[in-house]
C-alpha cells in the first residue's frame, strides 16, 4: 500500500487542475531506472485503470502502481515539503538503502 500526506493530496489536486486533467484522473506513481541512485520516482495522472495496476485509495485520491513498480514502493509514503530546504514531492520508502541528496531518485 501506499499512503499519501494531506499535503501531499492538497498539491496534488492543484496540480490536476492547472495542467487541466478530469476531477477523475488518478495518480499514478511508478518506478524507472535512472538518477544518480539508479532508480527515479515518476508522478503523473492517468484516467485508465490497466488490468495489471495495483489500485490503492488514501485520502480520497485513487493511486495506481504498475506490478513492477510495487516491489519498490510498498510501503512507501507520498509527502510534499514546501520549507526552506525545497519545494516538492516527497518519498518516504522504507525498501530504499539509500537517497540521493535531492531525493529524486533510490537504490534497493
Amino acid at each position: 500500500m501506499i499512503t499519501v500526506t494531506e499535503k501531499a493530496k492538497d498539491q496534488v489536486g492543484v496540480l490536476r487542475q492547472e495542467e487541466g486533467h478530469a476531477e477523475a484522473a488518478n495518480l499514478r506513481v511508478s518506478v524507472k531506472g535512472g538518477g544518480c541512485s539508479g532508480l527515479m520516482y515518476d508522478l503523473s495522472f492517468d484516467e485508465e485503470i490497466k488490468s495489471s495496476d495495483e489500485v490503492f485509495e488514501d485520502q480520497g485520491l485513487k493511486i495506481l502502481v504498475d506490478k513492477k513498480s510495487m516491489l519498490y514502493l510498498l510501503g512507501t509514503t507520498l509527502d510534499f515539503s514546501d520549507g526552506l530546504n525545497g519545494k516538492g514531492f516527497q518519498f518516504i520508502n522504507p525498501n530504499a538503502s539509500r537517497t540521493c541528496g535531492c531525493g529524486e531518485s533510490f537504490a534497493v
